[in-house]
């Protein structure tokens, strides 16, 4: 989450006629993440999310994510909910983008989340990935293989202010994916952005997954190594296996990954590292002075990256094989 575009508290009352949400009692920005400008409002009713979807979402993928919160909820997880307006439409429009209200979530995000944590965050994937199935709208991964090297293309002459030598590094990398991707894993809805600011929890008790905002159709193992590079790393950038344990058996308590899906977790890693190494990349050279944004450190990714391509069987992720 992020801001962006700032809105006027006039045309903010105005735009909450168009909805049952009570009168504005307060609101204010939300500085996390990079994608949509968000702000928290209290209501007389209840506290909710507005979010403005920035230039990078497509508007005609709207549909795909509101739908597809809706799909999950009422399949029994937990999730936010876009509030309707009273025309039944779930998107509107204000200061100049598309937007929406979401309900809140009650709970928070972990700074520094433990093995029992991850396990809860293991297994609440596997019971999206299920809980997706039979979602009738589609949208293809734009982050995934085939769009890693466009959005290299984006960064590549700048890389070297990042650290030298990168060029031929990534260069090497994405054409060593590009031979070994796997093709025929299962395939299904996944979350694909499932960071710790995406989990919620009261206490130590996951409450709910918030930010569909990068969901699509892809491979069901390759969310699980967004997860495993995003929450089993330690911040001097060691893997914690005890972790990585953790959140695959709380995976499969619930879907056990495939002989084929284990075998190509160790490639899968390496490409969810390129992918977050390569959007950070771009935010870092890219991202406008004084956006209200925290931009992310792309050689966190790098040093992941590097990691994976030492890994020599899954057992290192704590598979047990």
């Amino acid at each position: 989450m992020a801001v962006y575009t700032d809105i006027a508290e006039d045309d903010l009352k105005w735009f909450l006629t168009e909805y049952d949400a009570g009168t504005l009692l307060s609101y204010k920005g939300i500085a996390e993440g990079v994608e949509n400008s968000n702000f928290l409002l209290h209501t007389s009713k209840e506290p909710l999310i507005l979010t403005l979807y920035e230039k990078r979402v497509e508007k005609t993928d709207l549909p795909f994510f509101l739908g597809l919160m809706q799909h999950l909820s009422a399949r029994g997880l937990s999730c936010p909910l876009p509030l309707p307006r009273r025309d039944g439409a779930l998107l509107g429009s204000l200061s100049g983008r598309p937007a929406a209200l979401i309900s809140f979530l009650e709970g928070m995000w972990l700074r520094k989340p433990e093995a029992k944590h991850c396990r809860e965050v293991g297994r609440a994937l596997a019971e999206m990935h299920v809980a997706g199935d039979g979602f009738e709208l589609t949208r293809a991964n734009a982050l995934s293989i085939d769009g890693w090297q466009t959005l290299w293309e984006k960064s590549e002459a700048r890389a070297g202010e990042v650290e030298a030598g990168l060029q031929d590094e990534i260069r090497s990398e994405l054409a060593f994916l590009a031979a070994a991707w796997p093709k025929t894993l299962p395939a299904g809805v996944i979350h694909a952005d499932l960071f710790p600011d995406n989990v919620f929890f009261l206490g130590d008790e996951l409450s709910g997954l918030i930010d569909f905002y990068f969901a699509c159709n892809d491979l069901l193992a390759y969310d699980v190594s967004i997860c495993l590079n995003a929450w089993c790393f330690e911040k001097d950038g060691a893997y914690n296996i005890t972790k990585g344990t953790a959140m695959l058996e709380g995976y499969q308590s619930v879907r056990p990954l495939s002989g084929d899906e284990i075998a190509a977790l160790p490639v899968l890693s390496r490409g969810s590292a390129l992918r977050f190494f390569l959007t950070r990349l771009y935010d870092w050279l890219t991202t406008p002075e004084g956006a209200m944004v925290t931009k992310k450190d792309p050689l966190e990714y790098l040093r992941k990256l590097r990691f994976h391509r030492q890994i020599k069987s899954p057992a290192e992720y704590g598979l047990s094989l």
